[in-house]
């Protein structure tokens, strides 16, 4: 069973900067993508941005795009956000997630499987 926990999250001043991170351990999919949501109250969960572990390809949502840059460090099974230029609208609890490469966009997260606890991240103005 593969496990995940999320750190890093915290308060920030908008405009300034957080880097997640998300590490697996447990017995880790041979072949899988990871991606980052994020929960504010009242909202549904939202797609941020994922990454094959394979290829490193990344893909992130519109409302991030140019801000927000995904990475993995294989040797250590960690993924990453980093994420600049924080506003407001990026408070919410934030979630890394495991599934799968295939069957499905990335972006829709009942398609993936494995869920970390969240990290909050609260952007004041």
């Amino acid at each position: 069973q593969v496990q995940l926990v999320e750190s890093g999250g915290g308060l920030v001043q908008a405009g300034g900067s957080l880097r997640l991170s998300c590490a697996a351990s447990g017995r880790t999919f041979s072949s899988y993508v990871m991606g980052w949501f994020r929960q504010a109250p009242g909202k549904e969960r939202e797609f941020v941005g994922a990454i094959n572990w394979d290829n490193g390809r990344t893909y992130y949502a519109d409302s991030v795009k140019g801000r927000f840059t995904i990475s993995r460090d294989n040797a250590e099974n960690t993924e990453y956000v980093q994420m600049n230029s924080l506003i407001p609208e990026d408070t919410a609890v934030y979630y890394c997630a495991a599934r799968a490469p295939y069957g499905g966009s990335y972006n829709r997260p009942n398609l993936y499987t494995v869920w970390g606890q969240g990290t909050q991240v609260t952007v004041s103005s």
